[in-house]
């Protein structure tokens, strides 16, 4: 669960940031200046849960807010979910960058031609092409996090590894329990890898359609093979 709504999350954040960072300048001076301080700060984000461990970033935001809070901690499985959002939504924020950078400029010239905001362009144009693009990246992610949540045990999240640790401890039968752990882990992975690809299939459409032309000259219609042709 805590992987599935963390890349849920993490996905609506990499959206936004995606979003803002690629809304154009105006001729505000004032909201040109707070957009270059929203930039910065959310590449400093980006940059800082990319380049460090989630297993620290972990520590730092539960035991962190329970130092400034009188040693009040976070409930658990909410500090899991919202440690897992965050660190996926900043690489979730370069998948996006990237997916926007790839639609063609002139999809954006369009849009604004007719009249669209910004806004309205990303969300009734780009997002659309954008999620097809990054889907297969961003279900990577789901299943790196359904392996990394693993790391949560050191906040006492009880999670596959947590058990697992329980068990070999108890039964002192360390290598049973771990590899039976590994065995959850992989039929968990490969499973959801599968049905990912299958609607990324499903996605994509069919390989061979036709185009029409126009809607009473059947000569007009044009047949499209898997190659385009």
């Amino acid at each position: 669960m805590i992987s599935i709504v963390g890349t849920v999350k993490g996905l609506i954040i990499g959206l936004l940031n995606g979003v803002i960072r690629t809304i154009p300048k105006t001729n505000s001076k004032i909201l040109n200046g707070i957009l270059k301080v929203v930039n910065f700060l959310i590449t400093v984000y980006v940059e800082v849960f990319r380049g460090t461990p989630m297993m620290v970033q972990a520590m730092i935001i539960y035991w962190g807010y329970a130092y400034m809070n009188g040693g009040a901690s976070l409930p658990l499985i909410p500090a899991g979910i919202a440690i897992v959002s965050i660190n996926t939504g900043a690489y979730i924020t370069e998948i996006v960058r990237g997916g926007i950078i790839s639609i063609d400029k002139g999809q954006f010239e369009g849009a604004m031609s007719i009249g669209m905001t910004h806004t309205k362009t990303m969300w009734h144009v780009i997002i659309p092409q954008v999620m097809r693009n990054i889907l297969p990246s961003v279900s990577n992610e789901f299943v790196v996090n359904i392996k990394d949540t693993s790391v949560l045990n050191v906040i006492g999240v009880t999670e596959l590894y947590f058990y697992a640790a329980s068990a070999a401890k108890n039964s002192y039968k360390i290598f049973a329990s771990y590899l039976i752990a590994c065995a959850i882990y992989f039929v968990l992975t490969f499973s959801v890898t599968r049905l990912l690809r299958l609607f990324e299939k499903k996605l994509a459409g069919k390989e061979n359609y036709t185009v029409f032309g126009s809607q009473t000259d059947t000569a007009a219609e044009i047949k499209i093979d898997k190659e385009g042709e």
